[in-house]
């Protein structure tokens, strides 16, 4: 079982927070020759196949590093343009590692927006008043659960479909954000969370979740 990701959000849909706990990666690294036999293009600032599938590389697989060294969107570590760098012969053989494109900063809290706004519309199709928003959305890779407060702010976690106990932990997620976020005299309400003793014990509470799946009381 595993918790991926935790996400909190505020009552005007701002990210105020997010840690990626484990994030399961299907990566394929590969040397080639020239000329390259994959065709690539730039998409959302990154460089992606779009045509081409080949030994577990898929179309939408990104560019993650070149020579074992990670790539800067559609850049080298050196600043040099991917696909420029890929049509030189001189630069081959090449090894390329391709993955799912890592979410940046700026596509997170775009996210987080779009689910205050689904969360929203949730709440205004239901046929009686006083439904709640989205409080679980289920895939096959995942399950996106959803927990608001009665002040609005929004806790989600991301986990395995396997993975039991998650009410739980958003309810432990909420505690220890009362106690470490809201009791800090330098925290303002609606900003960004960057206290330690939070991150600590939120890591410990989803280790805890992952181990044991639940919380009884007084954990």
């Amino acid at each position: 079982m595993a918790i991926f990701s935790v996400y909190v959000v505020n009552k005007a849909g701002g990210l105020i927070y997010q840690y990626d706990n484990y994030v399961p990666r299907a990566e394929v690294e590969k040397t080639f020759s020239f000329p390259l036999d994959l065709v690539l293009k730039i998409h959302d600032e990154k460089v992606v196949v779009s045509f081409g599938q080949r030994d577990g590389i898929r179309v939408g697989h990104a560019v993650l590093s070149i020579n074992g060294v990670d790539v800067n969107g559609k850049y080298t570590a050196e600043g040099k343009d991917i696909l420029e760098y890929l049509k030189d012969s001189s630069n081959y053989p090449v090894s390329i590692r391709f993955g799912r494109a890592r979410l940046t900063s700026n596509e997170k809290l775009m996210l987080a927006s779009m689910f205050h706004s689904l969360f929203a519309i949730g709440s205004q199709l239901s046929p009686e008043v006083g439904s709640s928003g989205i409080e679980m959305l289920e895939t096959d890779m995942f399950k996106l659960h959803c927990f608001q407060t009665l002040t609005g702010i929004k806790f989600i976690v991301l986990a395995d479909p396997r993975q039991s106990g998650v009410d739980g932990l958003l309810r432990k997620i909420y505690e220890i954000y009362s106690d470490f976020a809201l009791k800090n005299p330098f925290y303002s309400l609606e900003m960004p969370i960057r206290c330690e003793l939070f991150d600590q014990n939120l890591k410990s509470a989803l280790e805890i979740a992952e181990k044991a799946g639940t919380f009884g009381p007084g954990s």
